[in-house]
């Protein structure tokens, strides 16, 4: 296990930036070497996307398909390199859909940096 620099205001700082949509502070985040694996896609780990390009393009491509999209942090406990954040996400589409459903980020650091996003989240259908 490396040396790392997570704290509760880093996590703070993180989901501040994804409620303001604010792309540039995300991937601030983010080393230049990070991978981000969806909770849904073909395979096992779902879709993954590899490096700072690929990453900011998925998140961009969220944040400009929402009027809003808001992340709840409901519990985040760190251990070691890693961050476990439980959260809820709301959004609202540009098609007027609804989305709200649970989610679990577990997020793996180098230092200050995330290096790797694995999310997972309950597929709620009615």
């Amino acid at each position: 296990m490396t040396e790392t620099a997570i704290t509760t205001a880093l996590l703070d700082a993180i989901g501040d930036a994804f409620n303001n949509n604010a792309i540039d502070a995300v991937m601030a985040h983010f080393a230049d070497d990070a991978k981000f694996d969806h909770g849904a896609g073909s395979e096992v780990h779902g879709a993954r996307f590899s490096g700072h390009d690929e990453i900011r393009a998925v998140f961009q491509k969220l944040f400009d398909s929402v009027e809003s999209v808001q992340w709840e942090t409901l519990d985040a406990r760190i251990v070691g390199d890693k961050a476990y954040c439980e959260f809820r996400r709301r959004a609202t589409l540009k098609t007027g859909e609804k989305q709200d459903f649970l989610a679990l980020d577990v997020l793996t650091f180098r230092g200050d940096k995330i290096v790797h996003k694995d999310t997972y989240f309950k597929n709620r259908t009615v």
